[in-house]
C-alpha cells in the first residue's frame, strides 16, 4: 500500500526538528501510526503480543535496552511500559539532540483502562487529525 502524503508531515518533521521527543495524539484510526512509521527508521510496538510481555520485563529491568535503534525511534502503545518515558526523558536529556523518538499512546482506555495514565509533563504534544 502507497502511503498517502498528510498536511500534518510537514508539522510533524517541525516538532521533530525542533524537539527531542514527540508525543503523537488523535482518534482511533486516524492515522497516527502510519504517519509515524513515515519518519520512524526503528520502531518498536509495545502492543506485539508475541512480544509484550518480554517488553514489559525489559522495561522493569533496563528500560533503555527499548530505545536501542536507528533514530528517529517510534515508541508504538508506550504506557504498555510508563517507565519507558523516564528512559527516553535521560536519554534526551544526555544527547541533547531532537529527532530521536515518537511516542504513540494507547488507544484502547475502556479495554484496559490500567494504561489510562497521565501523560507526563516536558513531553510535546503533536495532535494528528484525519
Amino acid at each position: 500500500m502507497n502511503y498517502i502524503e498528510r498536511i500534518c508531515d510537514s508539522e510533524l518533521q517541525d516538532k521533530l526538528d525542533a524537539f527531542g521527543a514527540v508525543h503523537v495524539i488523535g482518534p482511533k484510526w486516524c492515522g497516527k501510526t502510519t504517519t509515524a512509521k513515515q519518519f520512524a527508521k526503528s520502531y518498536i510496538e509495545m502492543q506485539d503480543p508475541d512480544m509484550r510481555d518480554s517488553y514489559i520485563q525489559t522495561a522493569q529491568i533496563k528500560p533503555s535496552n527499548l530505545l536501542v535503534g536507528e533514530n528517529p525511534r517510534l515508541i508504538d502503545e508506550w504506557q504498555i511500559a510508563p517507565n519507558l518515558w523516564d528512559a527516553v526523558r535521560v536519554s534526551v536529556d544526555k544527547r541533547n539532540e531532537s529527532d530521536l523518538y515518537i511516542f504513540l499512546p494507547v488507544q484502547i482506555p475502556l479495554i484496559r483502562p490500567q494504561l489510562c495514565i497521565p501523560v507526563p509533563e516536558g513531553l510535546i504534544h503533536y495532535r494528528c487529525i484525519p
